[in-house]
């Protein structure tokens, strides 16, 4: 059986394809480096991650780029032996004046390096590609969410080419947005997402004889939500791509989220629905047009361990792919080696700019992240430890610092809602020690934190806080929550920490 969601904790946009027996899909990753999640899987089930297609400065700048805001819905594609993939870096989101630069790469191994980028257009997000013949077509959502954009794309010239058409302007469930093309029994299937990204999302299809257009609404639309049944467990359901299976068969990948209270910590994940075609239409084989949790796979289990992440990262075979950084590489401020984790701290959280963490993000409701740290800071600038946290303005900081009045070392909780100035929830002076182990354990919409010296006795911080603004909801935002490793030296000296491990431990 496949069980949904198939990519748990933010995986949200996907693009799927297959090439032969290989079945990849890229996902969002919006202002967390590197750019473009991408996963590999031989039988829809096992997925294990392979490097980004973005790794290179030169690929992707975020910095500065605001929350929410870097790389949106990349579309995968694949033809004559080359990967192709296009992708958003939002600067801004400022209806209805988004700064939205789409961009293409290219490679012949799919986890080997990527080109630097072909500049396509700023009309508007969610770019896709589709290879018809020997002709291909970028298509993109126009701004404002007037309509969706089709213009043709010469890789020789490396360039858009022609006029602009808009080819669909949406329905009346509105922001129509996600664009994918198919061809299919002498159709063109234009797939978009529509109603918004929230509780009201869905996937609208329409058809056309000419890949130009008119193309006609599926009379049955939405092919696929969940917006009519609030008891549903995976909520959001829209945003989706198809793909076809070697025997024949279509399923289609696509965006959904597991409410807690309301609340999605886990943020927007992917899962699959098998497909069946009715009357011409793709429909969610077995009826209807909600997600399912599960349903029988259609390829045998392929068991691997390649990309496999470990809950417990003692740090001696490097930094593995499932690692993410806010905006920026690692740089020089990053380093692994001798089985620690080292990190020069920067500048505070709240910047847009350069910022030292290592994150891991969220995978169920029930989460718990502890490590190891050696740290001796030496001024009140100077910060280390342990962060829950959803974006630079939502979080929570169980540091070790220097305490303002006698300059004694502390253990220091603090939080940030939307922004807000620093609030201090607790503060512990510290004995002499060698190792400090900080924990965060959440559990619903609670999270409680820990410390412990030298090996001794767990001790908690508190009697448990609020979790429930870490989330898509109240954020608001697109990313789910993450646990982070985290040092800053707000006196720019580069003060640095270390960690002897980083355990995360997601569903139990």
């Amino acid at each position: 059986m496949i069980q949904n969601p198939i990519l748990r904790g933010f995986c949200p946009d996907p693009s799927i394809i297959r090439v032969g027996d290989d079945y990849y899909i890229a996902v969002s990753t919006f202002e967390w480096w590197p750019g473009v999640r991408l996963y590999h899987s031989r039988d829809l089930k096992n997925w294990d991650q392979l490097p980004s297609p973005l790794q290179r400065v030169s690929q992707l700048n975020m910095r500065g780029n605001p929350n929410n805001g870097g790389i949106w819905a990349p579309c995968l594609s694949y033809c004559d032996g080359t990967y192709y993939l296009v992708y958003t870096d939002v600067k801004s989101q400022k209806r209805p004046c988004y700064n939205t630069h789409n961009y293409l790469v290219w490679t012949d191994d799919i986890a080997g390096e990527w080109s630097d980028p072909v500049y396509l257009n700023s009309t508007g997000f969610d770019p896709s590609l589709f290879h018809d013949g020997d002709r291909k077509y970028l298509v993109n959502m126009r701004n404002g969410f007037n309509g969706i954009l089709m213009q043709e794309y010469d890789h020789g010239k490396r360039a858009v080419v022609g006029g602009v058409r808009t080819i669909f302007k949406g329905t009346g469930l509105g922001f129509t947005e996600g664009p994918h093309l198919y061809r299919h029994g002498g159709y063109y299937y234009l797939v978009t997402a529509e109603g918004g990204t929230g509780y009201g999302h869905a996937v609208t299809v329409a058809r056309a004889k000419d890949v130009w257009g008119p193309y006609e609404l599926d009379p049955q639309n939405p092919m696929l939500t969940s917006r009519d049944d609030p008891a549903l467990g995976l909520q959001k359901a829209g945003h989706a791509s198809m793909v076809e299976t070697q025997g024949g068969e279509w399923l289609m990948a696509h965006l959904c989220a597991r409410p807690v209270e309301g609340r999605c910590l886990t943020g927007r994940e992917t899962a699959l629905e098998p497909i069946e075609w009715v009357d011409g239409w793709p429909r969610i084989k077995g009826g209807g047009h909600t997600p399912l949790d599960a349903f029988p796979s259609p390829l045998e289990d392929v068991s691997s361990d390649v990309g496999e992440e470990p809950a417990r990262d003692d740090f001696s075979r490097g930094l593995g792919d499932y690692y993410s950084y806010l905006r920026v590489p690692t740089g020089e401020d990053i380093d692994v080696s001798g089985g620690r984790l080292r990190m020069i701290g920067r500048e505070t959280l709240f910047s847009n700019f350069r910022v030292t963490l290592i994150a891991r993000r969220q995978k169920e409701s029930n989460c718990a992240a502890e490590a190891g740290m050696i740290f001796t800071p030496e001024k009140i600038e100077h910060a280390a430890g342990l962060a829950y946290l959803y974006n630079n303005e939502n979080f929570y900081l169980l540091l070790k610092t220097l305490s303002g009045d006698d300059g004694s070392p502390v253990l220091r909780l603090v939080r940030s809602i939307k922004g807000c100035n620093w609030e201090t929830l607790a503060e512990i002076e510290l004995g002499p020690h060698e190792e400090l182990m900080l924990r965060a354990e959440n559990e619903g919409l609670t999270v409680r934190f820990y410390y412990g010296e030298d090996g001794g006795s767990r001790k908690e911080i508190g009697e448990g806080f609020d979790s429930a603004f870490l989330s898509d909801e109240a954020a608001p935002g697109f990313t789910g929550a993450h646990f982070a490793l985290y040092c800053h030296d707000a006196a720019n000296r580069g003060r640095g920490a270390e960690f002897t491990y980083f355990e995360v431990k997601c569903g139990e």
